[in-house]
C-alpha cells in the first residue's frame, strides 16, 4: 500500500495551464494524442460528417489556431472540425480535437462568442480533463471506457441525449462540474489573451439558456437545465452564467474585439436546421430528397432528426419513431410479416398483426399494450417495404388514454409514407443563413415575417439576433435571417 501512495504520489505532474498537481499516471500524452486519433472518424460518423464548406470550415479552424498560440500548449498541433449538425453542441477530445456544430454557430452573435466556445473545449485539453479522471478510475478500480469520461461544453439537447448511442452520450456528460468551471477560466483567459472581448462568454450562456427555453416552449417539455440536472456533477446553465460574468469582470477589460463583421461575412449562406442528405423537416413534414420518401407528423408534434433516427414528440408524451433497417441485413430478409414478428419486435408479444399496402409498398403492422417507465403506452410498429435493401420502420408510442383521440392522425401518418419523384427530390432545399442589412423602420416582427419557419419565427429571429433586440432597427443595421 505505501510503495502504491508512493507511486501515485510520483505519478502527479504540475500541469502548466492550471498550475495545480493532477494525478495523470494511465494517461500519457502521447495515449491522448493516439486516443483523440481512434475517436475522431466514430465523432464524424455520429454527427452527420464534417460540414466542409471551406468558407466556414477554415474559419473556424483559423479562430481555433490563434487561440491555440496564445495557450500553454502552443506548440502542439490541434485540429478543428465543423460538425454537420443541427444541434447545439461543442466538445474536445484528448490529443488536440475539437468540434463545434454549425448549429452553435448559427446561434453566435459574433467571432468573439464562437472564439469563447472553442477556447473553453481547448481548456478541457490543456488540463488533461480526460487523463485525469482516467486515471482516477483505473485506481478506484472503475475500469470506465474512455468514450464515458469526455464532456461538453454545454450539454446535448433533450433530442441529442435520447437518440444518439451510449458511447456519444458519454462523449456529450462526462466531464466533471470542476473541470468544467476549470475549462470556463481557461477560456476567458484565452480570449483575453487572444484580444478578444472576455465578456462574448458570458452572452453566449445566456444566449444557450434562451435557446433552451424556447425548445421548451415549442415541446412542452423541462428546459435542458431542469432535464440535465440529475447529475450534480454537471454545471446547470445560471451556475455558468454568474462565474462567466465573475471571470469576465477579473479579466483583461481592455479586450473588446468582437469582430461581428468579420463573422457575419463567414457564415452568410451556411445551412441552418437539416442537411438534405441527412432528411430535412419542413413543418409537419419529413423529407429525404436522397432516399426520395416523405411522410407527415400529425398537428402539435415535434420534429427532432438525427443521423440514425427521427422522433416526434407531442406535448401529452406520445412519441413517433422512424429508421430503416441496415441495407445488408434488408437484402436478407424474405419474409416481411416474420421479419416484424421475428426479428424487429422478436421481444414483443405483437398481436392485431395485419398486411397493409401504403402508397404501392408492402407492409406488415402489429400492436400491443405495455407499461412503460412513462406510464402505459399503447405500441404500434409498422415495417414497409419497396426495394430489396429498404425496409422502413415506423414506432407509434401514445399514452393509453390518448389513443382514441390520436388514432385518426397516427394512421392518416402511417398512409402519408410515400416516395418522391426526382423532380420533387431535386426541389428540396435547405434553409439557410442570410445576412441581410435593415431598412429604415424595420422591426424584429417585420423581419421575423420573412423567415422560412412556420412556428415562433419571431423569438427565433430575437434568439440569433439576440444582441440587437430593438423595438426599430436603425437603416444599415446587419442581422441574420432564416430563408431557401
Amino acid at each position: 500500500m505505501i510503495l502504491l501512495l508512493l507511486g501515485n504520489v510520483a505519478a502527479c505532474t504540475v500541469n502548466p495551464a492550471t498550475g495545480e498537481r493532477r494525478f495523470t499516471a494511465f494517461m500519457s500524452p502521447e495515449d491522448e494524442k493516439r486516443i483523440g486519433a481512434d475517436e475522431h472518424p466514430k465523432i464524424i460518423k455520429q454527427f452527420g460528417g464534417a460540414y466542409d464548406e471551406v468558407q466556414v470550415s477554415a474559419y473556424v479552424a483559423q479562430i481555433g489556431t490563434g487561440l491555440v498560440k496564445v495557450s500553454e500548449l502552443s506548440s502542439e498541433q490541434f485540429r478543428f472540425t465543423v460538425l454537420n449538425s443541427d444541434q447545439i453542441n461543442a466538445f474536445a477530445l484528448p490529443g488536440g480535437y475539437v468540434y463545434v456544430t454549425r448549429g452553435l454557430i448559427a446561434l453566435a452573435e459574433n467571432e468573439a462568442e464562437l472564439a469563447g466556445v472553442i477556447a473553453h473545449e481547448i481548456g478541457h485539453v490543456t488540463a488533461r480533463h480526460t487523463a485525469e479522471r482516467y486515471s482516477q478510475a483505473m485506481v478506484a478500480n472503475i475500469g470506465m471506457n474512455i468514450v464515458g469520461i469526455i464532456g461538453s461544453v454545454y450539454g446535448a439537447p433533450r433530442e441529442t441525449a435520447q437518440l444518439l448511442s451510449f458511447g456519444t452520450q458519454a462523449i456529450l456528460s462526462g466531464y466533471s462540474r470542476e473541470q468544467e468551471l476549470e475549462s470556463d477560466l481557461l477560456g476567458v483567459r484565452y480570449l483575453g489573451r487572444a484580444g478578444y472581448d472576455t465578456n462574448a462568454m458570458t452572452t453566449f450562456f445566456k444566449k444557450m439558456k434562451a435557446h433552451d427555453e424556447l425548445r421548451a416552449a415549442m415541446t412542452g417539455q423541462p428546459t435542458g437545465e431542469e432535464a440535465f440536472n440529475f447529475a450534480s456533477s454537471h454545471p446547470r446553465t445560471t451556475d455558468r452564467i454568474t462565474q462567466a460574468i465573475r471571470l469576465a469582470n477579473e479579466g483583461d477589460s481592455t479586450s473588446v474585439r468582437t469582430d461581428r463583421d468579420r463573422f457575419l461575412d463567414h457564415i452568410d449562406n451556411m445551412i441552418f436546421g437539416d442537411d438534405p442528405k441527412q432528411g430535412i423537416r419542413k413543418g409537419r413534414d419529413f423529407i429525404h430528397p436522397d432516399l426520395r420518401f416523405q411522410f407527415t407528423v400529425p398537428e402539435d408534434f415535434i420534429i427532432a432528426n438525427a443521423p440514425t433516427q427521427v422522433v416526434a414528440r407531442h406535448k401529452n408524451g406520445a412519441v413517433i419513431v422512424f429508421d430503416m433497417e441496415d441495407p445488408d441485413e434488408a437484402k436478407s430478409v424474405t419474409d416481411l410479416r416474420q421479419y416484424l414478428t421475428g426479428k424487429w419486435g422478436r421481444k414483443l408479444d405483437l398481436g392485431n398483426v395485419e398486411q397493409l399496402t401504403i402508397n404501392g409498398m408492402d407492409a406488415w403492422t402489429g400492436s400491443l399494450r405495455k407499461n412503460t417507465r412513462n406510464g402505459p403506452r399503447d405500441i404500434r410498429l409498422i415495417a414497409i417495404r419497396d426495394r430489396a435493401d429498404e425496409i422502413f420502420r415506423l414506432v407509434f408510442l401514445t399514452p393509453t388514454d390518448e389513443f382514441d383521440q390520436m388514432a385518426d392522425g397516427l394512421k392518416r401518418t402511417t398512409y402519408s409514407f410515400r416516395r418522391l419523384s426526382d423532380a420533387a427530390a431535386m426541389d428540396v432545399k435547405p434553409l439557410r443563413i442570410h445576412v441581410e442589412t435593415t431598412a429604415s423602420g424595420d422591426t424584429p416582427e417585420r423581419l421575423s415575417q420573412r423567415m422560412a419557419v412556420d412556428t415562433f419565427s419571431l423569438e427565433w429571429f430575437n434568439l440569433i439576433n439576440a444582441n440587437h433586440r430593438n423595438d426599430t432597427y436603425p437603416e444599415g443595421q446587419r442581422v441574420k435571417l432564416i430563408a431557401e
